[in-house]
């Protein structure tokens, strides 16, 4: 895994209330945690909403 070192500007209150809801100790952590559930989510709604080719191809119709 590759990190890139970088500075980001972040609401102090929104960063206090993630670390704790999630008991998450840095300011890192929560960042990572973010991004990894915004990807996961957009990857979701990309395959419900139809806009990824190729996984399956065939008839629902001959599947009920």
């Amino acid at each position: 895994m590759y990190t890139k070192r970088t500075n980001i500007v972040l609401e102090d209150k929104l960063i206090n209330e993630a670390k704790k809801l999630t008991s998450l100790k840095t300011k890192k952590e929560v960042v990572e945690l973010a991004l990894r559930e915004l990807v996961s989510r957009l990857k979701r709604k990309k395959l419900l909403t139809g806009r990824h080719k190729g996984l399956w191809e065939g008839n629902l119709s001959d599947l009920r």
